[in-house]
């Protein structure tokens, strides 16, 4: 049996005010009036059938993200009681799947990216799952083909080639962090590094088996979700014991330090949606004179470039006049001007929001 889990608890804070507690950017609907969970949706349609979809998402967006997927059964939408990264949300999911199906295989997708076009993933997809079903203990990633020298990206470094039986995939020789552009550039160069896409297929009990070995303390407590999910102790238990989980993604936590890892390369256009800049690569429309705007944002400009600016509102014009540099969001209750440098600021901002008394528009 075969089962997709989509990650899809990040707040998005760095895409206020249009993310909000309650209405996470995972379902804001910029891109052609679809979501970015919508669209995940889509590229995995073709694979797993809505009954073998789970989505793993923070336990106040659990409702929303339910009622925007009205495809998927209530009990597949996972609600985690707090956060605690990338190697637990997959634990979470892991642990409920083998107690449905132990000898599962389990993709994990997330809901932050755009991926165009799907066939190339779908086929990727394929593929991994033909190899670790020959290869229970395989751990397998997807790199993507870098397009240029990113440097905020982490990196796959290719080592040799699996086996001539299947063809394109290749050891994985090392797992780089975010480089400098000098390093980057190397890396781009060298035509042996590939930007790491944060997904991957593997066996449900091969994946658990490692997060015991490699995070055993993690390992127990996820043990015991799994064993209490049937029952009626199972909230009382994942609210005690996922709150006591080391917060650790799944890359710093297992593959990172696991010897059977494997990838694929996928040559595709491929942005995770994190910030304005990412936003805005995906969705905008430039002017001739860097000024970028979503469709149906109405704007006119005046000696102006360099400007990222996005409206709610189709009745209401931006305009700006020997402007440049900034990111300018309209929604109906709040409006955010800033340097398209200064966007990391924003948690400060909400920070500064909550100790003001404004709250209310987090």
């Amino acid at each position: 049996m075969e089962y997709a889990v989509i990650m899809a608890g990040g707040s998005g804070q760095r895409l206020w005010p249009l993310s909000r507690h309650g209405h996470p950017k995972q379902i804001i609907d910029l891109f052609n009036r679809k979501s970015l969970l919508r669209l995940c949706m889509e590229r995995i349609a073709g694979i797993f059938d809505s009954q073998h979809i789970l989505v793993v998402t923070n336990g106040e967006y659990a409702d929303v993200v339910g009622s925007h997927l009205p495809e998927l059964p209530t009990e597949n939408i996972l609600a985690e009681p707090v956060g605690r990264d990338t190697a637990n949300a997959i634990g979470l999911a892991a642990s409920v799947i083998a107690s449905r199906s132990p000898g599962a295989t389990m993709a994990v997708f997330s809901a932050d990216q755009i991926i165009e076009p799907m066939e190339p993933l779908q086929e990727a997809v394929r593929k991994a799952i033909r190899f670790t079903g020959a290869h229970p203990g395989a751990l397998f990633t997807f790199g993507i083909k870098a397009s240029y020298a990113h440097t905020g990206l982490g990196y796959l470094k290719r080592g040799e080639e699996a086996e001539a039986e299947h063809d394109g995939i290749f050891r994985v020789e090392a797992f780089k962090e975010k480089p400098n552009k000098s390093t980057a550039h190397k890396y781009i160069r060298s035509g042996r590094y590939c930007w790491n896409s944060g997904m991957f297929v593997w066996r449900v009990e091969t994946i658990l088996k490692c997060l015991e070995r490699f995070l055993p303390d993690n390992g127990v407590r996820l043990k015991r979700i799994g064993e209490a999910w049937g029952s009626s102790r199972r909230q009382e238990v994942l609210e005690a014991e996922f709150a006591e989980l080391k917060k650790i993604s799944i890359d710093y936590g297992v593959m990172e330090r696991a010897e059977e890892v494997y990838m694929c390369e996928l040559d595709c256009h491929w942005v995770d949606v994190g910030s304005y800049e990412t936003l805005a690569e995906s969705v905008g429309e430039s002017d001739g004179y860097d000024n970028i705007a979503t469709p149906g944002t109405l704007h006119e400009w005046i000696d102006s470039s360099n400007n990222i600016v996005i409206s709610e509102s189709p009745d209401h014009l931006i305009a700006g006049i020997h402007v440049e540099d900034l990111v300018i969001v309209h929604t109906k209750d709040a409006t955010l001007i800033c340097r398209r440098e200064e966007t990391e600021r924003l948690k400060d901002l909400l920070a500064r929001m909550e100790a003001d008394g404004n709250a209310r528009f987090r």
